[in-house]
């Protein structure tokens, strides 16, 4: 049964107060509405009391919302690296190992860059000699070319060029003697490293046909597989045969450009020098290299077809 609310003003019997009474108690029991916003409707606390704490007096409805819709935390920059920026990365790396190089490589360099300026010109005729002799041979190979093919006159042109190769060959293999212009060279107090380096600076001087000689009276024809190496006692053996000291080294070849070679800063002059050996040197217009070898008779190689 429902009880209606008495009239502001009117008069209560005392059997209806008893009742108003019971029900204003019951809704004070009840939450209190609160308000989302002045214009808004309203809505009860609930039980947990989540609005209450979302909901206060110094942060309104609209506070809340607006902290609710906040976009998430964007990720540090370090963790957003794109495509881009990881290739403008290994762009760099490669810039950074590029320039390393090139700054070892000019320091290499800085041995001609401290050299005296008769050093350098020394070597500037060296290099010189060098590019007349491979003209020179470039166009003898092109003569010999233009004999070969040019018909009638072929056949006589390539018997003549197989016989100048062959004597060539001869030199080259120690087979033949040889004479022209070159020097000789004198080395005391040397060890036969001292001696294989004068003969491979001498072969990069262009200097084609060489023997050693002892003052005991060997000779020896220097070819592509000759050896130095220490004897006990003193003295080097060269291709089995012993020598004593001091040594002369007969080659063939153009003389200053193999003179030049040999007195380079550093080079095999300087380097006998400092070990408390000697070196001298002489030009000559003719060289004659007199020791020859027996001609080796190969067992397994054969020509290709």
């Amino acid at each position: 049964m429902e009880y209606v609310r008495p009239a502001p003003g009117a008069a209560l019997t005392p059997s209806e107060a008893p009742r108003l009474e019971d029900e204003e108690t019951t809704r004070l029991d009840r939450p209190a509405p609160v308000a989302d916003d002045l214009d808004g409707p309203t809505r009860e606390l609930d039980a947990g009391g989540d609005a209450l704490d979302r909901v206060t007096e110094k942060t309104g409805a609209a506070d809340v919302r607006e902290k609710e819709a906040e976009p998430p935390t964007k990720p540090p920059p370090w963790q957003r690296l794109s495509s881009a920026g990881a290739l403008i990365a290994v762009l760099l790396a490669l810039f950074g190992f590029t320039l390393v190089v090139q700054l070892r490589s000019n320091d290499g360099d800085q041995g001609l860059a401290t050299a005296r300026q008769e050093d350098l010109v020394r070597i500037l005729s060296d290099l010189e000699a060098r590019d007349s002799r491979l003209q020179s041979e470039i166009s003898a190979l092109e003569t010999s070319q233009r004999q070969l093919t040019s018909g009638v006159a072929g056949r006589q042109a390539a018997l003549a060029e197989a016989e100048k190769r062959a004597d060539e060959l001869g030199l080259l293999a120690g087979t033949k003697p040889g004479v022209g212009p070159g020097l000789v060279i004198t080395l005391e107090k040397v060890k036969a490293s001292a001696i294989l380096n004068a003969v491979q600076e001498l072969r990069g001087a262009g200097g084609e046909v060489m023997q050693i000689a002892g003052a005991n009276g060997q000779t020896v024809r220097v070819v592509a597989s000759s050896y130095f190496v220490d004897a006990e006692g003193g003295g080097i053996i060269a291709d089995g045969a012993r020598l004593t000291g001091p040594y002369l080294l007969s080659v063939i070849g153009q003389p200053q450009t193999m003179q030049t070679a040999l007195q380079i800063p550093g080079g095999v002059v300087a380097s006998v020098n400092s070990g408390g050996g000697s070196v001298t040197m002489e030009q000559r217009g003719t060289v004659e290299v007199t020791a020859v070898r027996k001609a080796t008779t190969l067992q397994y190689a054969r020509p290709a077809s």
